[in-house]
């Protein structure tokens, strides 16, 4: 009898309730949930808003249900032309600046030279300092140069932003790389050309995709950047940053929605394919 009083006892302190206990406990889950509604939230409203019918020119206060802006999203004028102009820089950005870092990527990673510190620094430099030093440097350039502000000039700002990110994600998985598996292809009489196509690239391509994916989202997304060597040429951001001063149209909400959901699905599709890969190859 007394021993099952001593373990009733002891046993009681683990099963009452203690409100500081399961905080304690449970404190790591409810911070990133707390975290994962303050990243979704601003999202939520976007996609709720997206049906409103407002009475005036602000979409801030919900009036009425309405699928008006989803049946035509392109009903405001330039906005659709400023997200395909967005896209195509975003596209070719991204092409340029995954070229041209990989490229960089592997010469720092492989290869050893004189300026290969002064480079590195240069190359960080774009993620280290603020966006309006980099902007206001190449608009005083191009000015100086008499180049016309425009497409080429985002294009050409856009990659030098982004080449950085680039660099980054594709090094740290070129110097990952084991070079053992590069010389058993050599010993296995493969060419150059067929051990980077065979071995080396498919090793390094989560890196370069990373890199590429990156780019893209830095590209598609900046606004100070554009504004400074834009000129009269309106991108996506400007065209939301413009309408916002004179009221927000819902088609803004519903492209918003649009992207959210695209980013969303690539995201699971990703992990699927992932979760598939590691089953198969176990």
């Amino acid at each position: 009898m007394a021993a099952t009083d001593t373990t009733t006892a002891a046993t009681a302190p683990r099963t009452g309730g203690n409100p500081l206990r399961w905080l304690r406990r449970n404190i790591v889950t409810l911070a990133g949930l707390a975290t994962l509604g303050y990243l979704i939230l601003p999202n939520v409203v976007v996609m709720v808003f997206s049906f409103n019918k407002p009475n005036g020119r602000f979409n801030y206060q919900w009036q009425h249900f309405s699928t008006d802006a989803w049946a035509d999203p392109c009903g405001v004028a330039d906005l659709c032309g400023s997200l395909g102009l967005s896209l195509q820089i975003a596209l070719w950005a991204t092409l340029g600046a995954t070229v041209l870092g990989t490229m960089i990527s592997f010469a720092l990673a492989r290869y050893r030279f004189r300026a290969r510190a002064g480079v590195n620094t240069l190359i960080f430099l774009p993620m280290a300092m603020p966006e309006v030093v980099m902007a206001a440097s190449l608009a005083t350039l191009f000015l100086n140069m008499g180049i016309e502000f425009g497409f080429w000039t985002i294009l050409i700002a856009h990659i030098m932003f982004c080449l950085s990110f680039v660099v980054t994600a594709v090094k740290a998985r070129v110097m990952s790389m084991d070079p053992r598996l590069e010389q058993a292809a050599q010993d296995l009489y493969a060419s150059p050309l067929q051990t980077f196509l065979r071995v080396t690239l498919p090793i390094a391509a989560p890196g370069i995709a990373s890199g590429a994916l990156l780019s893209f989202a830095l590209s598609f997304d900046d606004f100070i950047i554009t504004n400074f060597n834009a000129g009269s040429t309106v991108t996506f951001p400007m065209f939301v940053w413009g309408s916002a001063q004179r009221g927000t149209p819902v088609q803004i909400n519903v492209i918003g929605t649009a992207m959210f959901l695209v980013a969303v699905l690539c995201v699971l599709v990703g992990q699927v394919a992932g979760n598939r890969r590691k089953r198969s190859n176990p």
